[in-house]
C-alpha cells in the first residue's frame, strides 16, 4: 500500500517461476532515488507449498490467477491449509476450488483483480469513517409529479402514447419465492387468483398488447430478462411450457448473472472460505447493476436500437402495478429530453425509502441525479446550509426529493452509447457491520455491491443533467412481493406497507379502482380484510387484461359514460378480449366477466347485474400453497359470463 515505492522484478522466473516464492524484491523509492532489498513477511504474499504441487497440473490462465491472488492481491491463505489437514482433499477437488476462483475472475466486470483492488480502497474509506457524498451539494432534480385523472397527467399521458410502440423491456427477476413461502420462481407467482396469471405471463401480454395496438405490426418489442444460477432454469422451463406467454421466442433474450462475488472477511480485503466447506469460497450477490454489464457484452441495447427500440424500461419481478404509467413516464422523457427517468414515489421527509435528489460536487460542477439513502440525505442537506435538512413542502405535504422504487426509463441509443463508453460497469460500494468501535473486526463476512440505478454516475457532462423523475401515488406504480406474510404482519403493524403477496394482489384491484373512480366511475371500497395476520382492502376485485386496456387513457375510450357505471364492494369484475368494447352504463352487484374477441365490437348499455358473486374463504393449510400463503382462496359462487364474438353485419349491444 506503499505509493512511493515501486516493486522491481529483477527476473520474472523469480517471481512467477512454478514451485518457487518471493524470496526477495528490489524496491526503488520514488523520492529519494534509492534502491534497497526486503524480503516478504513470513507466510505472507507467497505461494503456500499446498499450492505450489498444484500448479504445473493446472493451465496458465488458472496458474497465473492463482499467482496474482497469492503474490500480488494477499489471498495467500485461502490454500495454506493445503497439504496440512489431517482430511486432505483430493487434487480433483482442488481443481473445483481453482475452477470457481476462475469463475469469479470471469463473472466480474474487472475480474477478481480489480475487485479485490477496489475493495481495498473502499474498507479502508469505511474504516476511517469517511462519507462517499463529502463535498456533494444536493438539490431538487428534474422531474414532475403527477395526480391521478389531472389534466397535466392526461396531457403528458397522451405524448407518451406515441412512443409505446418502440420500447425494449428489461426484467431483473433474479429472485426465487422460498423467503415468500413459495417454491418456485418469483416471477411465476400469481399475480392474483381472479384469473390465475403467473407475474411473468401478466408483462408478456402487457409486451404483446403494446406490440399490437401500437407498433403497428412494424416492430417486434424485445424483452431481455437477467435470471440468476437458481432462476435461470425455471424462468426458461416456464416460457417453453407456455409457448412463451405469445411473444415470440426470438424476442426474449436471458442473460444470467453470475453466481455473485467472494465475502470479505476483513479491511485487506481477504476473501472467506466457505465455514462448510474449505475447499470453497463463501459468495454473497453483486446486485442488480449487473444487468447493465450483461447488456453491454451481449450487445443487445445496440442490437435492439439498430430495429427500431426508441426507450428501454427497467422493471422488477413482482410489481403488478409497474405499467399503468409507463406511457406518463415517456412523455416526461420526451418533454423534458431525458436520457434516464426515474419512475418515483412521493414521500414524507425523513421517511425510510431512498430519495431522488440532484447532487453538485462543489469543487469539480460534476453533477449527478442519483438515489440518496434516506438516512444520508438529512445530514447531507443540513451540511449544506438547509438548516432544516430533509423538510416537507408545506404546499404538497410530502418531501421535495421523490421516493426511488428501481423502476427506470432510459432513451435507448443515448443509454446504448454510454455503455459502450462504461462497459456496462457500475461504481460499487461496501456497507460492513463492524462488531468494534475501531472498525477493524466485521459482524460477519461483507461484499461489494452495485446497483442499476446507479446508472447517471457515469454520464459525463451536459448528458449528466439529462437525468430526471417521473413521480405519482404508490398506489398507481409500486406494490412489490417481496416479503414473508409473517414479516408483512409485523411491517404492518408498525405503519409500513407490508408488501407481501395478498398486499401485492389486493393492491392490483385497487390500482384498477383507482383509475375509474379518476374518470368518474362509482365503485364503492370493501371494508378490509385480515388474513394471516394481513390487512387488506380486496375489493372490488376488478381485473383487466392488458389486451383489453393498457392505461388510464385507454380505460377512458371504453367508458366512454363513466357517471353511468357503479360497482358495489362486493362485486368482481373481469374485462378480457382484444375488440372493440364500449362500456356506456352498468350498474354491478355481483360478479362479471366480459370476453370480447378480436374484431368483435359491442356495447354494453343499460346492463344491471344481480347475482351472488365471488367471496374469499379462509384456509390455512391448504394443497395449494399459494392459498396457504396466503390465507384464504377465491371461491367463484356465481357470475354472469359476457362473450362477444366477431359479427360482421351487426355489433352486439346488451341492453
Amino acid at each position: 500500500n506503499r505509493k512511493d515505492l515501486f516493486c522491481v522484478c529483477v527476473e520474472k522466473e523469480s517471481l512467477f517461476g512454478y514451485g518457487t516464492t518471493i524470496k526477495h524484491a528490489c524496491w526503488y523509492h520514488l523520492k529519494s532515488s534509492e534502491m534497497f532489498w526486503a524480503s516478504p513477511k513470513k507466510g505472507e504474499d507467497t505461494i503456500p507449498p499446498g499450492l505450489e504441487v498444484l500448479l504445473p497440473s493446472l493451465n496458465d490462465a488458472q496458474a497465473d490467477l492463482c499467482k496474482i491472488l497469492c503474490l500480488e492481491l494477499g489471498q495467500s491463505h485461502l490454500f495454506r491449509h493445503w497439504g496440512k489437514s489431517e482430511k486432505e482433499a483430493s487434487p480433483a477437488v482442488k481443481r473445483q476450488f481453482i475452477d470457481q476462483l476462475e469463475a469469479l475472475d470471469q463473472a466480474h466486470p474487472t475480474g477478481l483483480h480489480g475487485y479485490i483492488t477496489n475493495a481495498k480502497t473502499l474498507l479502508a474509506a469505511s474504516s476511517k469513517g469517511e462519507n462517499p457524498l463529502e463535498g456533494w451539494k444536493p438539490s431538487v432534480p428534474v422531474g414532475a409529479t403527477f395526480e391521478l385523472g389531472s389534466e397535466e397527467y392526461n396531457r403528458v399521458e397522451r405524448i407518451g402514447r406515441h412512443e409505446l410502440g418502440s420500447v425494449g423491456f428489461v426484467l431483473v427477476a433474479g429472485g426465487l419465492g422460498e423467503r415468500l413461502g413459495y417454491s418456485d420462481i418469483k416471477v411465476g407467482l400469481p399475480t392474483e387468483q381472479v384469473t390465475g396469471k403467473c407475474y411473468l405471463q401478466y408483462y408478456c401480454e402487457y409486451i404483446l398488447a403494446l406490440q399490437k395496438g401500437y407498433a403497428a405490426g412494424k416492430t417486434v418489442l424485445p424483452l431481455c430478462i437477467m435470471t440468476s444460477k437458481d432462476t435461470n432454469k425455471k424462468t426458461i422451463n416456464l416460457l417453453e411450457k407456455n409457448d412463451y406467454f405469445g411473444l415470440k421466442k426470438s424476442q426474449i433474450s436471458i442473460v444470467q448473472q453470475g453466481n455473485g462475488v467472494p465475502a470479505l472477511v476483513d479491511n485487506d480485503a481477504r476473501m472467506s472460505l466457505d465455514p462448510d466447506n474449505e475447499y470453497r469460497v463463501m459468495t454473497k450477490p453483486h446486485g442488480h447493476g449487473d444487468v447493465h454489464a450483461l447488456l453491454y457484452e451481449r450487445g443487445i441495447i445496440r442490437n435492439w436500437v439498430d430495429k427500431g427500440i426508441n426507450w428501454v424500461t427497467f422493471f422488477q419481478d413482482t410489481n403488478g402495478l409497474g405499467f399503468h404509467t409507463l406511457p406518463l413516464a415517456l412523455g416526461v422523457s420526451v418533454e423534458k429530453n431525458l436520457i434516464m427517468n426515474s419512475l418515483g414515489i412521493p414521500r414524507k421527509a425523513k421517511q425510510a425509502v431512498g430519495a431522488i435528489a440532484k447532487l453538485t460536487n462543489e469543487k469539480t460542477g460534476e453533477t449527478r441525479t442519483i438515489n440518496v439513502e434516506y438516512n444520508q440525505l438529512d445530514p447531507l442537506l443540513r451540511s449544506s446550509g438547509f438548516e432544516d435538512g430533509d423538510v416537507n413542502d408545506p404546499d404538497t405535504g410530502f418531501s421535495p426529493f421523490p421516493g426511488n422504487i428501481n423502476q427506470l426509463l432510459f432513451s435507448a441509443e443515448e443509454y446504448a452509447d454510454a455503455l459502450d463508453e462504461c462497459e456496462g460497469v457500475m461504481p460499487e460500494f461496501v456497507n460492513p457491520k463492524y462488531k468494534d468501535a475501531a472498525k477493524t473486526k466485521f459482524k460477519k463476512p461483507t461484499r461489494l455491491e452495485c446497483m442499476m440505478q446507479d446508472f447517471p454516475t457515469v454520464l459525463k457532462g451536459e448528458n449528466a443533467d439529462r437525468v430526471g423523475f417521473t413521480a405519482i401515488s404508490a398506489d398507481m406504480c409500486f406494490s412489490p412481493v417481496k416479503n414473508a406474510t409473517s414479516d408483512g404482519v409485523k411491517l404492518q403493524n408498525k405503519g409500513t406497507h407490508p408488501a407481501c403477496a395478498a398486499s401485492g394482489e389486493a393492491d392490483q384491484y385497487g390500482a384498477i379502482r383507482n383509475i375509474l373512480r379518476s374518470m368518474g366511475v362509482t365503485v364503492e371500497d370493501r371494508e378490509p380484510e385480515t388474513y394471516n395476520g394481513i390487512s387488506v382492502v380486496f375489493g372490488p376485485e376488478i381485473v383487466v387484461a392488458p389486451e383489453s386496456m393498457c392505461c388510464p387513457a385507454e380505460y377512458r375510450e371504453v367508458f366512454t359514460n363513466p357517471r353511468q357505471v357503479k360497482i358495489s364492494s362486493r362485486s368482481s369484475l373481469v374485462i378480457k378480449g382484444p375488440g372493440k368494447l364500449t362500456i356506456e352504463s352498468l350498474d354491478l352487484d355481483g360478479a362479471l366477466v366480459i370476453n370480447c374477441d378480436k374484431g368483435a365490437n359491442a356495447v354494453v348499455r343499460k346492463l344491471k347485474v344481480r347475482n351472488d358473486g365471488w367471496k374469499r374463504v379462509a384456509v390455512e393449510d391448504a394443497k395449494d400453497e399459494v392459498a396457504t400463503m396466503k390465507g384464504y382462496r377465491l371461491e367463484k359462487i356465481k357470475s354472469l359470463d359476457l362473450n362477444y364474438r366477431k359479427n360482421s353485419d351487426d355489433d352486439c349491444i346488451i341492453l
